[in-house]
């Protein structure tokens, strides 16, 4: 990175929607870009999560690009190692290499009012840029629970977002906490080699069979030779999901049936009693996120594995100590305890107009306008903001949407010309939410029963989003100059203007 470099736009995050983002400058004719990147390579969550068993949830054809179509997944559902290799491919097959700054971990960016752009200080080196892109991701910094006594464990202790895969499991007593999408990948992929397998349960996941499969070689040959049957297999995907919205924001009565069916597929798979009652969650499905998997619960049920009905209390010595008095001895604790989704870290480091943090602005709950942009903060957008999650379907339908509105975004500036800025509203931000909030009401992960990792400290649903994506591709098609102030730098004054201010 050059002393006083200054680009056009600086995107923040190399994963989808980092890349995204690039593609769609890139194709929208803006080239004096860079990609701030604090690893060393691409890929984001991607990269992160190498855990063993790592997968996606969401169905090939549907989590990728729609512009840059893969006839060539290997599976129905692909795992890590897969889809950071499309990753790669796509900044390939889109020359974004000679945009991407790696180990340029972002410490501070500030907005200078006076010249209209953002002072980007980064472990590289600084530079300044008139729009910022945050594409951090929610899923990009773990979240590891202050548990009492952890220092005094003297095993080994890691996040799954952070697997060392230089320590070896086979033969070792290792407690899992957490249950989500993690840890239901996890649990089965270890309990093999490990002597005994202890899961620390605070509240059971509704888990479904997973419907995965290798794709023929002839499926992959017909997605080659004809492109639209691609386009076909990702429409029939979409379109299945978009139906399923209905139940999760409006009708979550609807969702008894699917409880039926994931309450046998506990019972076809677990035959003790006493476990089935552990496994059985006492909400509303949907509520959490819907798991899949086909491995899980088999793995829970063989006689290395104990499942302990309750969250980590504390830790003394090599003895780990659950709310209910359980103990167990361990060698190693792997957490699978999430991240910082509703408190991103990011924000600490994004110093708007009136020298506030973004996390200071939103200390009671994220707020955004149509999940991209801030006010008091200009020309700063973000992917994967507030209420843009799902519960269902793939996030690369809503980072696509949000692309959408960063090249209009992108034209507007344009089209106002000189050094301007856009600063979302106070009053626009507001409307926004409110809207948000009432639709959020009546939804299954409001008044499902649950207390999820979508809702704040403040029991506030700041993270998924109550509708379909054809509706939020609709609020995000373009950007409405009345939802923002225009800012514009002072205009220079000429040497005669100020020879004569000088002479009054």
């Amino acid at each position: 990175m050059t002393e006083h470099e200054h680009v056009r736009v600086a995107v923040v995050g190399s994963g989808f929607g980092g890349l995204g983002a690039a593609v769609r400058l890139r194709r929208e004719g803006v080239t004096d870009f860079v990609v701030l990147e604090r690893a060393s390579g691409v890929g984001g969550t991607w990269r992160d999560n190498s855990y063993p068993g790592c997968a996606c949830d969401v169905p090939s054809h549907l989590y990728s690009f729609s512009f840059a179509p893969n006839p060539e997944w290997p599976r129905t559902f692909s795992g890590q190692e897969h889809i950071r290799a499309y990753l790669e491919h796509v900044t390939d097959l889109f020359g974004l290499r000679p945009h991407l700054r790696f180990d340029s971990e972002v410490k501070v960016m500030r907005w200078d009012d006076e010249k209209l752009h953002w002072e980007i200080e980064t472990a590289s080196g600084t530079l300044t840029a008139d729009l910022v892109v945050s594409a951090t991701g929610p899923l990009s910094d773990p979240k590891i629970p202050d548990v009492p006594g952890i220092d005094t464990f003297p095993g080994k202790v890691f996040h799954s977002a952070r697997w060392d895969h230089d320590y070896d499991l086979r033969g070792k007593r290792v407690a899992m906490i957490g249950t989500g999408a993690s840890a239901i990948q996890i649990v089965p992929s270890i309990q093999p080699e490990v002597e005994r397998l202890t899961l620390f349960q605070r509240t059971p996941p509704w888990v479904m069979p997973r419907m995965d499969r290798a794709i023929s070689a002839a499926e992959r040959w017909l997605h080659r030779r004809l492109p639209f049957t691609t386009k076909a297999r990702r429409g029939l995907l979409w379109g299945i999901r978009e139906l399923q919205v209905q139940a999760f924001t409006k009708r979550p009565e609807e969702l008894g049936l699917v409880e039926k069916l994931a309450k046998r597929n506990i019972a076809r798979a677990i035959k003790d009693p006493e476990l089935r009652a552990k496994l059985t969650p006492d909400y509303r499905i949907g509520c959490k996120r819907i798991l899949l998997s086909n491995t899980y619960y088999p793995a829970l049920a063989r006689p290395n594995v104990d499942v302990v009905a309750s969250g980590l209390a504390r830790i003394d010595g090599s003895t780990l100590v659950a709310a209910d008095g359980t103990t167990t001895e361990a060698d190693a604790i792997v957490f699978g305890t999430g991240f910082h989704v509703t408190d991103m870290p990011i924000a600490e480091r994004v110093v708007g107009a009136d020298g506030r943090t973004l996390a200071e602005t939103w200390k009671d709950g994220m707020r955004s306008l149509r999940g991209a942009t801030a006010a008091g903060f200009p020309n700063w957008m973000t992917i994967i903001g507030p209420n843009t999650g799902l519960g269902n379907s793939s996030m690369i339908l809503m980072i696509e949407s949000q692309l959408n509105y960063l090249a209009d975004f992108v034209r507007q500036l344009d089209v106002l010309g000189g050094r301007v800025a856009l600063d979302a509203r106070p009053a626009a931000v507001d409307a926004w939410n409110d809207r948000v909030q009432e639709r959020m009401r009546r939804t299954v992960w409001n008044t499902g029963g649950c207390n999820s990792w979508y809702l704040d400290a403040n029991g506030r649903n700041t993270t998924i989003w109550p509708g379909t994506t054809t509706e939020f591709r609709g609020a995000t098609r373009r950007v409405d100059l009345a939802e923002y102030e225009v800012l514009r730098a002072p205009v220079a004054a000429s040497p005669a203007q100020e020879k004569a201010e000088a002479q009054a």
